[in-house]
């Protein structure tokens, strides 16, 4: 069922999502080499700590997952797409970091991404992430008022076929509210005019992840999380939660 949300449900998310940016920005910071992966894990629950927030991530165990989520954070390093555990690996100079975080805050919930590299960064990788903040963005602008879900996916697709990037096919954004993951499902690939009607009050997190080779292949990893590149290409994953309201889309996740 899809919850179409109030104006006021959407100023709690707001502050949500306030908080969830505020995490990412800490965690970046946090990120340098030789500084483990599950420090940035640290420097994103010392927000959530601070702000009153509960992570939607830790203890949540989707029916794939093998156990349950163990960090409050995301962290995918180079050719994992999504779902990284963080643990005592140092990152090194150009490594891409994909982190992802969400907040729960006063029975509202955002969830948002980022992407960027280590010390000096590779101008492969450099496009890469460029052209999956550029899908974000495009996806964002098709979010309006009388349009379809499908106009959000082909706004996707259409930047990743420029690109000459994969997408992992079976993974997509989202609705989102007193969840992290509600109805309706945000494919990133898909047909302009298709799909659940956009309507003021809808609120959704669209999430592109590109892979560089090319190919939507993927697979998990032994510890039954982390999804890698099936080629060992590099990955990128960018991610807001929005609203679609009669003024154009308004993202949350900002801070």
């Amino acid at each position: 069922m899809v919850e179409i949300k109030t104006d006021t449900a959407l100023e709690a998310m707001r502050e949500a999502g306030r908080v969830v940016a505020h995490a990412l920005e800490a965690a970046r910071a946090a990120a340098a080499v030789g500084v483990r992966l599950r420090e940035l894990d640290e420097a994103a629950r010392t927000v959530l700590t601070k702000a009153g927030a509960r992570s939607p991530f830790l203890g949540y165990q989707p029916s794939f997952a093998p156990v349950p989520f163990p960090a409050v954070l995301c962290t995918s390093v180079n050719d994992a797409v999504s779902h990284g555990i963080p643990d005592d690996y140092r990152l090194r100079d150009g490594d891409l970091v994909s982190l992802d975080c969400g907040a729960e805050l006063d029975g509202w919930t955002g969830d948002a991404a980022i992407s960027f590299t280590v010390g000096t960064p590779r101008p492969a990788d450099r496009e890469l992430i460029a052209a999956t903040q550029q899908a974000l963005d495009a996806g964002i602008a098709a979010a309006t008022v009388g349009r379809r879900i499908g106009d959000i996916s082909h706004a996707i697709s259409t930047v990743a076929r420029k690109a000459d990037c994969g997408m992992p096919s079976d993974f997509g954004g989202h609705g989102i509210g007193r969840q992290m993951h509600e109805d309706p499902h945000v494919p990133n690939h898909g047909r302009p005019g298709r799909g659940f009607p956009l309507r003021h009050g809808l609120t959704l997190a669209i999430e592109p992840m590109f892979m560089a080779g090319g190919r939507n292949e993927y697979y998990t990893d032994r510890d039954g999380w982390t999804l890698r590149t099936i080629d060992g290409s590099r990955a990128a994953h960018f991610e807001h939660s929005i609203a679609i309201t009669e003024d154009g889309p308004r993202i949350l996740t900002l801070p």
